[in-house]
């Protein structure tokens, strides 16, 4: 109850303005799309209200819409939680072990981090995600997953219904040679005739529906089991990455030490339980965290300022030997390139040949980095940055650091 309450007060006015953004609209519109579809389908041509099971269809149909809008709103206007401004740790002593934002001036609690969208640390944040316009973090994880997991549960439905109205209402006006095939047709069959005629127009809007409906399956299915997998491990998307790096740097310099995960409470059960509970709050206040034994409450920021440290991960110089146009999945630069563009709202940089890159990171296809405008490789100079495809670019003969990229470590070692 606390948590619907403080969807509907909306603490600040201006989270309404989350809304006028491209990832909700299209949320939003898909949802309306396939649920209102589903229903009329549902009610004009393939299972009338008037029979017992039409009657239960259609409140699971509206009880899905219910369920997902619940979760998706909740994720929105709840947020993640942020770090209050100014935070510094009781004990003075232990911000040697924190890193500190300038913009926020404050420590960065354990596992928070700064999200240049929202414009402040974010507690235990994941990622920021466009489809709701704000981070999922501490405090919304739980409804985030939810949306996840009901979404394609909805879709599946409204899919099914979309299939058995467009086979129920072509099945005695076309013919595909499945004479042989028996399915029973009795709800095709309906007496009285329907008031509305399944006509053409009818015909492509269910077509169309049922393409988002199972595009939507495939996109949020895959990405419900990448958060529960990462939940079970009572980790976040940016820990995982943390964790892998911690791994490599002590491989790569073969140290006589080994990362343990401080906040994985070694069951399942356990983890599950550190995001979703009966009361609809996570465990904790976003500051503090319950650790494993033998672990630091600062283990993972100490790893992330020993990485930080690292020389490797300093930018690396490029010159730019194709022009690309700054596509989000460019076509001509390779199918592997199209294919693997990174699915996040940061943005392409337009690059033309005989410019300079300093790439900070990168995937196996892309690279992450800054453009410099004016020729010059002096620090604090004019940048424009975004990802770029990696088969545009070569590495500068002149540049002795190492690629930041997966594949470049594995050369430099």
């Amino acid at each position: 109850m606390n948590t619907l309450c403080s969807v509907i007060k909306f603490e600040n006015l201006q989270e309404l303005k989350r809304l006028c953004h491209w990832g909700p609209i299209i949320a939003l519109g898909v949802i309306a799309i396939c649920s209102t579809m589903a229903m009329i389908d549902s009610v004009l041509w393939y299972w009338p209200l008037h029979t017992t099971g039409g009657s239960v269809n259609f409140i699971m149909l509206i009880n899905w819409t219910v369920m997902i809008l619940y979760n998706y709103f909740n994720a929105m206007f709840v947020g993640p939680g942020f770090v209050p401004l100014g935070w510094k740790p009781e004990n003075s002593q232990d911000s040697m072990y924190l890193q500190y934002c300038k913009v926020c001036q404050a420590y960065k609690a354990p596992r928070s981090h700064h999200c240049r969208k929202c414009n402040r640390c974010v507690m235990k944040m994941d990622h920021h995600c466009p489809w709701i316009n704000n981070c999922c973090g501490y405090q919304n994880h739980a409804s985030f997953t939810l949306f996840l997991l009901l979404a394609p549960l909805g879709c599946i439905h409204a899919a099914f219904i979309f299939v058995m109205t467009m086979y129920t209402q072509l099945y005695n006006r076309l013919s595909f040679g499945w004479n042989t095939v028996k399915i029973d047709m009795s709800a095709a069959r309906r007496d009285p005739l329907p008031i509305v005629p399944f006509g053409l127009a009818a015909f492509a809007a269910t077509l169309f529906a049922l393409g988002l409906a199972l595009g939507t399956t495939i996109a949020v299915g895959m990405l419900f089991f990448i958060h529960i997998k990462i939940i079970l491990r009572n980790k976040t998307s940016i820990e995982s990455w943390i964790e892998e790096k911690a791994k490599d740097r002590i491989q790569y310099y073969q140290l006589d030490e080994v990362f343990v995960f401080p906040y994985d409470m070694g069951s399942r059960w356990k983890n599950f339980k550190q995001v979703f509970t009966w009361s609809g709050f996570p465990e904790g206040d976003g500051l503090e965290w319950p650790i494993r034994d033998g672990c630091h409450q600062y283990s993972l920021t100490i790893e992330q300022l020993k990485q930080k440290a690292d020389k490797r991960v300093r930018s690396v110089r490029y010159k730019v030997i194709e022009d690309y146009s700054g596509a989000c999945c460019p076509l001509n630069r390779g199918i592997k390139t199209f294919f693997t563009s990174p699915c996040t709202e940061e943005p392409r940089i337009q690059l033309h040949k005989g410019e300079f890159v300093l790439a900070t990171r990168g995937l196996r296809y892309w690279l992450y980095g800054d453009k410099i405008v004016d020729d010059s490789f002096i620090e604090g100079v004019s940048r424009i940055r975004g990802w770029f495809p990696r088969n545009c670019v070569e590495k500068c003969p002149c540049d002795t650091e190492t690629d930041p990229t997966p594949e470049g470590e594995k050369k430099n070692r």
